[in-house]
Order: structure tokens, then C-alpha cells, then sequence
């Protein structure tokens, strides 16, 4: 492998690593992380919403708080790079996104398969170095199938198991916490 291709996946890594970032996001409703996962002038069609990043943060929240739960679960990522350029590229990411309501409603819980469709931009940013940060500069969400699911179907985790909090509250939370710690 020559040193071209090393550099094209480290980049492909930090492509795939912002759509992680993403899906962690929207679960623990995260806004902060969500919002470092875009461009500040990038815009997303998503379902019946089609406007900037700020715009679809406020219109995702206002979707999110109707569920008790969301759960993102990635497929195969493709990340292509435009050609003789290593600052823009588009990732195709097929998902399944599962909502769960709690309320006991049963057409509130339902899973769907879509795809993300990225254009990824690496651009300079202050608090990155000068190689620049990978965000979506532009995502298009399409979807595949949708499936509402018998409130049934749904049951709460043990409760001797961790339980999956929306916010500060989530498991992964103190476990970065603790990975902070042992940096010191």
C-alpha cells in the first residue's frame, strides 16, 4: 500500500467516524455533538424537512422528544473521493433507525430503513489543525422502507441491566469520562 492510499484511509476513517458521531447524537440527543457533525452553512433533506443545519437541529428536537428512544444502527459504508481531490467526497450509508415512543401508542413505534446520502467537506477549521475537519457539507436522506411496529413488541430493558438514557445520563457518558481520566 503506497502512502496515497494510507493518507485516502485515514480519511475514509474520519468520513465514517462523523456518521458515528451522528447516530450517537440524534440517540442521546446530543445537540453539541450533532451539530460538530455538519458545516455551518451545510444543509439536509430529511423526511418532510429541507433547509440549513441550525434549522434541522430545532426541527429534528421537535421530532426526537415525541420518542422514549432512538436507536441508529449502520450498514455498509461506501466513501468515494472526487477525483484528484482529497478535501471532497460523497458517503452512501445504509442505516435501520428504530423509534420507540413508550406512551403505548402503537403507531408511534416504527423502524425504517434509508440510506444517508453525504457529501463530505474537509475543510481548515480553528480548532482542528491545518489538515482541516471532514463534516457534511450537504446529506440527502432516502428512504427505503418504513415499518410501524405493536407497542407489544416493545419492552422495556431488564432492570438489572444499564438502561439507554437520552443525554448526560447514558452509560457512554461516564465511560469517556473515565477515558479523560486515565489521559492524565
Amino acid at each position: 500500500m503506497n502512502d496515497d492510499e494510507v493518507r485516502l484511509l485515514g480519511h475514509e476513517r474520519a468520513i465514517r467516524s462523523v456518521v458515528a458521531r451522528y447516530c450517537r447524537g440524534i440517540d442521546r440527543m446530543d445537540r453539541e455533538l450533532l451539530r460538530s457533525c455538519y458545516h455551518s452553512d451545510a444543509t439536509d433533506e430529511h423526511g418532510e424537512f429541507s433547509g440549513g443545519v441550525d434549522a434541522f437541529l430545532d426541527y429534528a428536537w421537535g421530532e426526537l422528544a415525541r420518542f422514549s428512544s432512538t436507536m441508529h444502527f449502520l450498514g455498509q459504508v461506501l466513501v468515494e473521493f472526487a477525483p484528484g481531490r482529497e478535501d471532497a467526497a460523497v458517503a452512501e450509508t445504509y442505516a435501520i433507525a428504530f423509534h420507540v415512543t413508550g406512551d403505548g401508542n402503537p403507531r408511534g413505534n416504527w423502524s425504517a430503513g434509508l440510506r444517508y446520502l453525504d457529501r463530505f467537506e474537509r475543510r481548515p477549521e480553528l480548532e482542528f489543525s491545518a489538515l482541516g475537519a471532514w463534516k457534511i457539507a450537504r446529506r440527502v436522506v432516502v428512504g427505503e422502507w418504513y415499518r410501524s411496529e405493536p407497542v407489544e413488541r416493545f419492552r422495556p430493558v431488564a432492570p438489572s441491566r444499564h438502561q439507554a438514557r437520552r443525554g448526560p445520563d447514558d452509560p457512554i457518558f461516564a465511560m469517556l469520562a473515565g477515558l479523560d481520566a486515565t489521559r492524565r
